[in-house]
């Protein structure tokens, strides 16, 4: 059998189309408890966590989401594979007004909270926190991680984040809006030397980070691509084009929010 080029076992990793992979997140799964590794399925809690940090496979420092091992392997193998995936934006709306009106230690403690329920709803639905940026939370739906249905735990994380935050009701403890857009993009390794990490590039990012800047309060932007691959139910949905900032098309998307 030839040898796998970089871009190829990348590929096979992100797809889910790798049967080492496979069978390492199998062991692991059978082992107590989550969170777990995103990659390889190693515990992070309970008994199976304390044998994890006992071999060196702990959360790593650099990306709580992975475990040490698999952040050295990711580093040790630099590149990465083009993919389909679902990208998930949660912005708090109107943050600046927000902490005008608060102490900064006070600011500091309402965005921990949201950081925590934004992770605490993408882990559930088996996506990666990609990073916090300020006052907003990107996620990405990887199909060798949260499967061929990416898109649709995409959606869900995104009205679970909703109901949350209170978004689902008249009085949020936070405002938060949320863009969701899939499409291929580069995912992989990226960066050199110390500044290097786990993440994806491209269009699909962008896209999500637009539709997000232009959604409101308790509002959920999906685009067109993203609701067809997740098979959102349409029925009685808003439908906007949208002309997104830095983009030349115009991009079709369905307002949905937390109950609809």
């Amino acid at each position: 059998m030839a040898k796998l080029t970089p871009e190829e076992m990348w590929e096979r990793m992100l797809t889910g189309d790798s049967p080492g992979l496979q069978v390492i997140r199998r062991i692991w799964g059978a082992v107590p408890s989550p969170p777990r590794c995103k990659l390889c399925n190693a515990p992070f809690g309970g008994p199976g966590g304390v044998l994890m940090r006992a071999i060196g496979r702990g959360p790593s420092p650099l990306n709580r989401r992975l475990c040490k091992w698999c952040l050295r392997g990711v580093y040790k193998h630099p590149g990465g594979a083009e993919v389909e995936i679902s990208v998930l934006f949660a912005d708090v709306r109107g943050s600046t007004a927000i902490a005008e009106r608060m102490l900064p230690e006070e600011f500091s403690r309402l965005l921990a909270r949201f950081y925590g329920a934004a992770a605490g709803v993408i882990d559930e639905r088996d996506g990666i926190v990609d990073k916090f940026l300020g006052d907003g939370a990107v996620a990405l739906f990887i199909p060798g991680f949260a499967g061929s249905d990416h898109a649709a735990d995409a959606i869900a994380a995104a009205r679970r984040l909703l109901e949350q935050t209170g978004n689902d009701g008249r009085d949020p403890w936070i405002p938060v809006g949320a863009g969701i857009h899939t499409g291929n993009s580069f995912v992989g390794s990226v960066g050199e030397g110390d500044a290097r990490d786990f993440t994806a590039l491209g269009d699909t990012v962008n896209t999500a980070a637009r539709l997000t800047g232009l959604a409101g309060a308790g509002e959920i932007l999906i685009s067109a691509e993203a609701a067809t691959a997740g098979g959102l139910e349409q029925t009685g949905l808003e439908r906007r084009t949208l002309k997104l900032p830095g983009r030349e098309q115009s991009v079709d998307a369905w307002v949905t929010t937390p109950g609809t």
